[in-house]
């Protein structure tokens, strides 16, 4: 009796607890593939991860920049006053005003070059003496080309930055897969688990509700003489042990929900968070065959951390070839060519003597000085060479060395992330095996187990068996249920394991990088 009386307070806390947990609270149901999409949505370390492909996409747009033309005004205007010392100057004070405006466009060139086109005009004004032309106009069109020959010559040199960036992206967008990859799986992982809290459970009441059968028939027949009081109290203590079952089993339910919800980041769904999730979606065992060989050509090919690694090799092996033409001399060839105008007011003097005094003007345009330049009236060219041999790049190589050195390392990690991933996938693969032969066998263990059951039933229902024996084996069946749950989850779970492993999680549920732009 005092067993009895200890087992209430037992039975009102289990109660209490199943009856909150299955009418207490609203519930959301959702399938595998809605908790991956919610997923997607919302999952902190996915909302962080996507700004990074937009950032590098910025640098790329950034970086392209230098292929640009720009442009350049400018304009200044000044007056001078000077005291006279020539008598030549025909002024006891030399005032002089001065305009300048200035155009120029310049446009980098692939080959590291670069093209300028350039329009300078000016105004000048003087009372100075002997002048031929005041007010004066001048202008000049000029064409320039400077192409290194050695040192910054090359597509590389000049789209160092750019090409850098580009891989840059590229890492970026693979870390995102990568992202994704791992999100997809935890997802996956912490879905089946929770349903395998749940089945549990549900195989814990079960076996409870066995045990309280078996309970309620021994009191029966200790009533009528048939069975001993003390099979009473062995059946109690059965009772009491399942519920302390099925209050692990609610706990495990909780917990594996929590470990989704966090996953799926429910909180930012007003009200989703403080609903329980019912799982739709029930694990299934379709075999398929898995190739080991085949699983390790697809993760050395889709990986998105190998192909990160490899992308860091082209940056490297890049920077060797930058390097490498920094270490060269100096060498650059330039062409100008330019074409003066000028006009303005043409003086007259006597005889054409400025000594006999000024007779006169002949007004001028100060266009006239801009189509004489664009007329190219006065041609003139310049060609020449400019050789530089800083003693710095024959006795320093600490960029290249640095260069080499950078690339040796990446090389050795690429080599060591293709032996773990080789690992992995060979880890992976076997345990889909593993767990195939698992459930099979789990299978026929939890029919066998019920056959037995049902067998030791029905000989104590003969009188050739006891109570105790009939208890062993409801929980041996309990056992064969819960493990052959545990072994369909363990390879469903297994089955995503490889898809990360091999990279194939997002082709296969039809996930795209673009979505996330």
């Amino acid at each position: 009796m005092r067993m009895r009386w200890r087992s209430i307070p037992i039975l009102i806390l289990f109660f209490l607890c199943v009856s909150s947990y299955i009418s207490g609270e609203e519930v959301i149901s959702l399938s595998l593939e809605d908790c991956i999409v919610k997923a997607m949505k919302n999952n902190l370390s996915v909302a962080v991860e996507i700004y990074n492909p937009e950032l590098a996409d910025v640098s790329v747009t950034r970086a392209k920049e230098i292929f640009m033309p720009s442009f350049n005004l400018s304009y200044d205007n000044r007056s001078t006053e000077n005291p006279s010392f020539w008598w030549l100057e025909a002024a006891e004070t030399v005032t002089s005003k001065y305009a300048n405006y200035s155009f120029s466009m310049m446009q980098q060139i692939p080959t590291g070059g670069s093209l300028s086109l350039s329009l300078y005009s000016y105004k000048s004004d003087t009372n100075q003496g002997f002048q031929l032309i005041n007010p004066r106009y001048g202008s000049t069109l000029q064409f320039d080309f400077t192409q290194p020959l050695l040192k910054d010559f090359g597509f590389k040199v000049s789209r160092k930055e750019i090409i850098i960036a580009q891989n840059n992206l590229d890492i970026s967008r693979n870390q995102l897969k990568s992202i994704l990859l791992d999100t997809v799986f935890k997802v996956q992982e912490a879905y089946w688990n929770l349903t395998y809290a749940i089945e549990n459970f549900k195989v814990k009441q079960q076996s409870l509700q066995l045990a309280r059968d078996l309970l309620a028939k021994n009191k029966k027949e200790v009533e009528v003489g048939k069975i001993a009081p003390i099979e009473i109290l062995n059946a109690e203590t059965v009772v009491a042990e399942r519920e302390a079952d099925i209050l692990q089993a609610e706990a495990l339910i909780k917990r594996s929900e929590d470990i989704l919800k966090n996953i799926l980041n429910l909180s930012c769904e007003e009200g989703i968070d403080l609903k329980k999730i019912v799982p739709m979606d029930k694990p299934v065992f379709i075999k398929e065959e898995v190739f080991l060989e085949d699983a390790l050509k697809q993760a050395l090919k889709n990986r998105p951390d190998l192909k990160m690694n490899k992308k860091s090799i082209e940056t490297k092996e890049l920077n060797i070839s930058v390097a490498k033409n920094q270490m060269l001399p100096g060498l650059d060839f330039k062409l100008s060519y330019w074409s003066p105008g000028v006009s303005g007011d043409r003086i007259l003097y006597k005889d054409d003597n400025p000594f006999l005094g000024e007779i006169g003007k002949e007004k001028g345009k100060a266009t006239d000085s801009l189509r004489d330049a664009f007329k190219l009236l006065y041609k003139n060219w310049s060609v020449g060479l400019t050789l530089s041999l800083p003693l710095s790049n024959v006795f320093t190589r600490a960029d290249l060395v640095r260069a080499r050195m950078e690339l040796e390392q990446s090389l050795l990690e690429l080599e060591n992330l293709e032996k773990q991933t080789i690992l992995e996938v060979r880890d992976a693969v076997r345990e889909v095996k593993t767990n195939a032969k698992r459930v099979e066998a789990y299978r026929v263990a939890r029919e066998l187990a019920g056959r037995r059951l049902e067998a030791e039933e029905k000989k104590l229902n003969v009188g050739l068996t006891t109570n105790y024996f009939v208890l062993e084996y409801q929980e041996a069946l309990a056992n064969a249920k819960s493990i052959e749950i545990k072994s369909l989850v363990d390879y469903n779970i297994s089955r995503a394991r490889l898809e990360k492993a091999i990279g194939s999680s997002l082709d296969k549920r039809n996930i795209r990088i673009s979505q996330f732009r």
